[in-house]
């Protein structure tokens, strides 16, 4: 039945207080319900996470591998429900859809439908690869961290101070590998310029496998600036973020999520949501 405009302007505005309703109780973390609704939620994912970790060992799995199967697919069907209630519940599906966190909910119940989908016995070991990714399901819990809201805030507003520093680490470490690679030579184990590289990034984060090693003097001495300079490099990336972490605590913001595009990190007195425009 096709719906004229003020039949589905009528329709809209009865299913507008279930559906307000609902986007409050899985958006919201500041309201009782929603609270409930959270910690179910993580629950649920921290179960379904160590279901995973015990199937993936031998003398479990042998024992109690139908168990594990059938708390698999409880686990499948209770996160899809939510999966389409958060779609179901939101002004703009898509745009939830494709937001890092409703992949993130996507890859936490594909991977056993996908299994469903590859019968035979010569597919069990790609079967079992599938189902290892359910391990992204606890990704989701970084959604339920208030704290963690602020972080990525710190994260976004330091990302091209943050991208200039490692470029100018790239170019420092072409550099230095090229030095090694020209000095060395592939009897030392520099068989290549990217081989050299590879010793600069191992040797500049303090990591030092010890697979290869100068030989020479000259090169000794470079390797000693390449160590020192290492130091620097793992403390201006911290200091950058740690500045912006510092205004992230400051700014004052809450958990309210936007009821079209489900965004959240609005500042305490906004009316509109910043990313899509919305009305709060």
């Amino acid at each position: 039945m096709v719906l004229t405009p003020p039949a589905f302007k009528q329709q809209k505005e009865q299913w507008s207080p279930w559906r307000k309703k609902l986007q409050e109780i899985i958006f919201e973390a500041e309201k009782p319900a929603g609270k409930a609704f959270d910690l179910v939620l993580i629950v649920s994912i921290l179960l379904s996470v160590a279901a995973v970790m015990l199937d993936s060992m031998t003398s479990v799995r042998e024992v109690h591998g139908d168990t594990l199967y059938l708390i698999e697919w409880f686990f499948t069907i209770l996160f899809s429900i939510e999966y389409f209630l958060r779609l179901l519940c939101i002004g703009r599906p898509l745009k939830y859809a494709t937001s890092f966190f409703g992949v993130v909910d996507l890859l936490s119940i594909a991977p056993t439908y996908l299994s469903l989908l590859l019968p035979g016995t010569h597919y069990l070991l790609v079967i079992r690869v599938l189902r290892i990714l359910r391990i992204f399901r606890i990704l989701k819990l970084v959604q339920y961290l208030n704290e963690s809201r602020r972080i990525m805030m710190a994260l976004r507003a330091s990302r091209k101070k943050t991208t200039v520093f490692l470029l100018t680490v790239l170019t420092l470490t072409t550099i230095f590998g090229s030095l090694m690679y020209m000095i060395e030579g592939e009897a030392a184990g520099f068989t290549s310029i990217p081989k050299g590289i590879y010793w600069t990034i191992v040797t500049l984060t303090t990591v030092g496998y010890g697979d290869i090693s100068p030989q020479t003097n000259l090169v000794q001495m470079l390797a000693s600036i390449v160590m020192i300079m290492g130091y620097g490099i793992i403390a201006v990336p911290t200091g950058i973020v740690t500045v912006e972490m510092s205004q992230a605590f400051q700014k004052k913001i809450t958990t309210e999520s936007c009821p079209q595009c489900s965004a959240e990190g609005h500042d305490e007195d906004a009316s509109f949501c910043k990313f899509c425009g919305s009305k709060l």
